[in-house]
């Protein structure tokens, strides 16, 4: 590779400096391709055979393979110059080197820059003079719109009074990062008709749509009027003004990182103007002007005078990793579907419905994983905590661990899963309708502008979710536990789901309801409290939960939960299991709590507790895993609440559209293209301009 690079070093020599010392330095954003099978990608899409060598055309390498511009009335003209950024030769064919070589570029750091200035490199000899800058800012859509007056000292500085000096990569970085700055300037005095450093509201909404619209998210678009014209300033706008609120746009970034110092990775929690102000002040990057502006913004999102790392999310320009230019995929029309239905709009009840069905079944699945994976630790759990000390003769467990391995010992492996078959069955219900009412419950009292959600609305989520389980799942649990103790005493019948019904009849499929209430209620109060909380806390700086964390915070909230309503759990089994010869009978959950403290006394109401932590902690952790993850792999959006923590900031090559000729730095070919324009703003024109249109 390197040895190639070397090859067009006299026609590249400052690229080919940079990329060596890349190389040496393995600082590339993208890891580079094979060799064969960048040649094959590049044979496959080659048309043009010359002197016994393939080479591609600027329209095979613009539109059959980067996939720009492929719609009908493409402009040639634009086709042609974004051709000629890899023919670094300029003979109208772009060879394997050249290829192999522009997939180079694309692995810098910098590759967008570069990319800009081979774009103006119109003679390719490694330097920008004014008339090939002129040239190629002539012909964008924004130069049309507001003509730039190369006649100015902006020009002057740069290329000399005599236009004969000529511009450098490095210089050139700087001369892009400026231009834009300047034409709005430009536009700016051009509006101001009377010199009085003040243009008219409508003309600064003109100018920002047309000139910095690669600032401007849809919720700018939409409420830039509104902001613009219930400022205090009226319906002119002052230069300060104008600065201040492209500046603004220009430091959300900056925005981002002053709020996540202060809340940490709650991305919901808000920060009053005087708190953002004071960070503000001692970065000196923002001004009070700047901070007022945000805040007339933030009114459109909440009503508090606060801000949250979610608000300016939501202000903050286009993701750097979004393609304008990509197909219009389902994921593409989704995507325009939600930011549609962003302010409430375009929710149906038949989505509300089919969201509840997504979530449900994503439940079951995930709580039948859950269940399979600990049912040895609940099985030992249950008849750890149906073992009666007051009974005549030998304990049967000396702990959990002799438990287990007894059961091994006269039932097999397979012992350890006795009754599985009705928990799996149950479970689907029990998990399913306990994290979908979570979900529901928390929708009702989320803000629907800035997401959050109060503790006592989390509480109330948990417990609801709690209690509507048991209504469904009260009979299999009873179902499950008979079966999972039958094992303890050898009888000639095998005893069986279907027997364990018939036996209970319906009412007694309902018998340790009330325990369960008092059980479950706390339990899911408790746990998905925790695991809320907890699942904040282990997010990275962009509030992203990578599988690790989720895993973790949900194991570790279950500990609590789990612990804490042991008693309540050992009365349930108490009420549900069969009471043999000797044994203590209960007639109701007062009566088990009375009973077993004098029989047996207050520690009763703890064993099986370690047991029960052990299973009930990797239990949710693995179905809360697995529904998060479900809920992103099989994403589907109703115009509800997406899952916290599941947004990435992606590397640009995992965020762009899969085209498996795409390799290499060719990954995040169209997203680099499309930058010059979300970027730069260099909108260069996407139609045939018609004969007679005049600039189009």
């Amino acid at each position: 590779d390197i040895f190639n690079i070397r090859r067009l070093s006299s026609r590249m020599p400052l690229f080919s400096a940079a990329y060596v010392h890349c190389e040496s330095a393995k600082k590339f954003s993208t890891k580079r391709a094979d060799r064969e099978n960048l040649e094959y990608v590049f044979q496959k899409f080659a048309s043009v055979h010359k002197n016994g060598s393939l080479y591609m055309t600027y329209p095979d390498f613009v539109q059959k393979f980067l996939g720009l511009y492929c719609f009908e009335n493409a402009n040639e003209d634009t086709v042609k110059q974004l051709g000629t950024i890899a023919d670094y030769d300029k003979d109208g064919l772009i060879s394997f080197e050249e290829f192999e070589t522009f997939e180079g570029l694309l692995s810098l750091p910098d590759h967008a820059y570069r990319i800009a200035f081979d774009l103006f490199d119109v003679n390719g000899n490694g330097y920008v003079s004014f008339s090939e800058f002129k040239s190629v800012i002539t012909v964008t859509t924004l130069h049309r719109q507001y003509p730039f007056n190369f006649d100015c000292d902006f020009i002057d500085l740069h290329f000399g009074k005599a236009r004969d000096q000529i511009v450098s990569y490095e210089e050139f970085t700087q001369l892009i990062h400026d231009f834009h700055e300047e034409h709005a300037l430009q536009a700016f005095q051009r509006s101001d008709k009377r010199n009085e450093g003040k243009i008219r509201a409508m003309d600064f909404i003109n100018i920002m749509v047309q000139l910095k619209s690669n600032l401007l998210t849809p919720f700018l678009r939409d409420h830039l009027m509104q902001v613009v014209f219930g400022a205090e300033h009226g319906s002119h706008i002052s230069f300060s003004y104008f600065n201040a609120f492209i500046s603004l746009l220009n430091n959300m970034e900056l925005l981002k990182k002053l709020i996540q110092a202060r809340t940490g990775n709650d991305v919901h929690a808000p920060v009053t103007r005087e708190e953002l102000t004071n960070d503000a002040m001692s970065y000196n990057q923002l001004t009070p002007l700047e901070v007022d502006i945000l805040f007339q913004l933030a009114k459109f999102l909440r009503e508090d005078d606060c801000i949250s790392y979610y608000d300016v999310k939501r202000m903050a320009p286009f993701d750097e990793y979004t393609s304008k230019y990509a197909p219009d995929t389902a994921a593409r029309r989704v995507q325009d579907a939600v930011e549609t239905r962003a302010e409430g709009r375009g929710r149906t009840f038949l989505l509300s419905i089919l969201e509840q069905v997504y979530r449900f079944s994503l439940g079951a699945i995930a709580g039948a994983i859950g269940a399979t994976a600990v049912y040895p630790i609940d099985l030992v759990k249950t008849r750890m905590q149906n073992q009666r000390t007051s009974t005549v003769g030998e304990v049967l467990y000396r702990n959990s661990w002799d438990c287990f391995k007894k059961v091994i010992r006269f039932e097999g492996v397979f012992g350890l899963y006795r009754g599985l078959v009705p928990q799996l069955v149950g479970v689907a219900p029990e998990k399913a309708i306990k994290l979908t009412m979570n979900d529901l419950v928390k929708d009702q009292f989320r803000d629907k502008k800035t997401g959050f959600i109060p503790l006592w609305a989390e509480i109330l989520a948990g417990g609801c979710a709690g209690g509507s389980q048991v209504i469904f799942t009260n009979p299999l649990e009873i179902v499950k536990i008979r079966l999972q103790v039958a094992g303890e005493i050898a009888t000639a019948q095998r005893v069986s789901a279907l027997h364990v019904i018939r036996d209970l009849g319906f009412f007694g499929l309902y018998k340790g309801a009330k325990a369960c209430f008092l059980r479950d209620i706390p339990f899911s109060a408790i746990y998905f409290t925790a695991y809320n909380h907890l699942k904040m806390r282990f997010a990275d700086s962009e509030g992203y939960n990578n599988p690790g964390s989720l895993l973790l915070a949900a194991t570790l909230s279950g500990a609590p939960a789990a612990g804490l309503t042991t008693p309540a759990d050992v009365i349930k089994t108490r009420l549900q299991v069969v009471a043999r010869s000797g044994q203590t009978t209960y007639t109701g959950v007062f009566d088990a709590f009375g009973k077993i403290l004098r029989e047996e006394g207050p520690r009763a109401f703890w064993k099986g507790s370690m047991a029960r932590v052990f299973r009930s902690s990797p239990q949710f952790g693995v179905t809360l895993l697995t529904y998060e993850m479900l809920q992103r792999a099989f994403y589907i959006d109703f115009g509800g609440s997406k899952p916290s923590g599941s947004n990435i900031l992606k590397r640009p090559e995992e965020a762009m559209p899969t085209n498996p000729d795409h390799i290499g730095g060719y990954k995040i070919a169209t997203l680099s293209f499309d930058e010059l324009e979300s970027r730069f703003g260099l909108c260069l024109p996407k139609y045939k301009i018609a004969a007679g249109s005049g600039s189009g």
